[in-house]
C-alpha cells in the first residue's frame, strides 16, 4: 500500500484524543494521510457529504449506537469505511457493524496494519477469526490481566514458560492487541474476567 493517499475523518469529542490520533496517523510510513477532525455528531453527515473521506474513525461511546448504513445513505458515500475508536470499555453490540476497531492503545505500526488490511482485498483474515481464542488462550489471557508473570502462569496452568510465551504471541496476533491495558479492556468487555478480580489481584 505504498504511496497511497487516504483522507481520514476523526469524529471524537475529546480534542486531546482527536488531535493525538491525527498526529499518530501522519506518522504512518508509506501512506499519505490527510486528517480532518470533527468534534460534533451534528457536523458528521454534512462533512462526509462535502469531503468524501476514505475512512471515518468514530468514537461510538458518546453518541450511542449509530446507524452506519443510514449515515452512509444520508451522506451519499456508501463506500465509506468506518473504524470504531475505543478509548474506554465499550459494549461489543455497539461496535459490531464497524469495519474494524482502533484502540487508543494502538501503536503507529498497528494503525498502519489495520489500514492496509481494510484496503487489501487479498488479506483473508476477518474480525471473527482475529477474535476467536482457544480455551487455553482465554485461560492465559485471564492470568495476564490479573498481573501474573509468564513463570507464574506456567506454574498455575502446568505449562512450560516457553509454551506460555507462544500462547501470548498468538493471543496478541489474533486480537491485534499488544499492550496489557488493551488486553485488560478486551477481557472485561468479553466477560473473561470481572473488574473486581483485577483490582483484587493488583
Amino acid at each position: 500500500m505504498n504511496d497511497v493517499s487516504l483522507k481520514i475523518a476523526i469524529a471524537e469529542p475529546s480534542v486531546i484524543i482527536r488531535s493525538g490520533l491525527s498526529v499518530a496517523l501522519k506518522r504512518v510510513q508509506g501512506i499519505h494521510i490527510q486528517t480532518f477532525e470533527i468534534s460534533s455528531y451534528d457536523l458528521l453527515s454534512n462533512y462526509i457529504r462535502l469531503h468524501k473521506p476514505d475512512v471515518l474513525i468514530l468514537n461510538p461511546t458518546f453518541w450511542g449506537i449509530i446507524d452506519l448504513h443510514k449515515l452512509k445513505e444520508d451522506s451519499g458515500h456508501k463506500e465509506l469505511k468506518c473504524f470504531a475508536l475505543l478509548s474506554c470499555l465499550t459494549d461489543e453490540a455497539i461496535v459490531k457493524h464497524y469495519d474494524d476497531k482502533i484502540s487508543v492503545y494502538d501503536s503507529v505500526d498497528q494503525l498502519k496494519e489495520k489500514l492496509e488490511k481494510l484496503f487489501d482485498p487479498t488479506n483473508g483474515t476477518t474480525s471473527d477469526e482475529t477474535e476467536s481464542l482457544s480455551l487455553r488462550e482465554k485461560e492465559i489471557l485471564t492470568c495476564v490481566v490479573k498481573g501474573q508473570t509468564n513463570k507464574e502462569i506456567a506454574q498455575t496452568l502446568f505449562l512450560s514458560t516457553h509454551t506460555v510465551i507462544t500462547h501470548r504471541r498468538n493471543i496478541a496476533r489474533k486480537l491485534e492487541i499488544h499492550s496489557t491495558a488493551g488486553l485488560t479492556i478486551y477481557a472485561i468487555v468479553n466477560k473473561l474476567v470481572e473488574l473486581d478480580e483485577i483490582k483484587k489481584d493488583m
